[in-house]
């Protein structure tokens, strides 16, 4: 017993020594996390609303004013007066300016938005001649800018619509009209035979130089 008295008290203070501490790796601290701030303190930023193209707006289709030393009181006027009127509304048009000359102009504008403007100029009717003209520029619109090629070709729509207009009204086409339509086609057909046009429509070749 003296023996095993012995080895409890050679063993016993091997024991009650402390352990070795094992190593620990260190963690990386973790960085702190800011508060979120509440809904009344938070600033966003501001909205940039996207920029539309500007589209220019298509002026509104008023009576287009008569030019001055026209009167108006005379029963003829008073008839071309009305064809005026009828045919800008008809054809949804507007008169840019009224020329002095015997010429015409007919403009047709595009928008970006799919808006178009319809224009025309031409001498304000007071004669059969010119009224010819003033409807020969609404023709142009009514059969469509560009629809028919060659441009001569395109002329002489616009001038057909222009004549039949006035002989389902009764107005005279003979004399000063015809003349001008023939002239008209003349110097057009040249036009497209300089620019070197190879064959001349059927409805035109009628007006092709010698």
């Amino acid at each position: 017993m003296r023996f095993v008295q012995l080895l409890f008290d050679f063993v016993s203070p091997l024991v009650r020594e402390k352990p070795r501490a094992r190593g620990v790796r260190a963690r990386p601290a973790s960085p702190k996390r800011e508060r979120a701030q509440p809904k009344s303190e938070r600033v966003e930023p501001e909205r940039v609303k996207p920029q539309m193209p500007r589209v220019k707006p298509v002026p509104p289709r008023v009576k287009p004013r008569a030019p001055r030393g026209i009167d108006h009181s005379r029963r003829a006027q008073q008839r071309y007066d009305a064809i005026v009127e009828d045919s800008l509304a008809q054809h949804g048009l507007r008169v840019r300016r009224w020329r002095n000359s015997l010429s015409g102009l007919a403009t047709l504008r595009i928008y970006r938005d799919g808006s178009q403007d319809r224009t025309i100029e031409s001498p304000y009717p007071t004669s059969p001649l010119r009224l010819a003209i003033f409807l020969h520029e609404v023709g142009h619109h009514v059969i469509g800018l560009g629809v028919f090629r060659p441009r001569c070709l395109e002329e002489f729509h616009a001038w057909r619509y222009a004549i039949d207009r006035m002989n389902e009204m009764g107005l005279p086409t003979e004399g000063t009209v015809q003349r001008r339509f023939e002239r008209s086609m003349q110097y057009a057909v040249a036009k497209s035979v300089r620019r070197g046009i190879r064959a001349l429509p059927v409805e035109v070749a009628a007006f092709s130089p010698a």
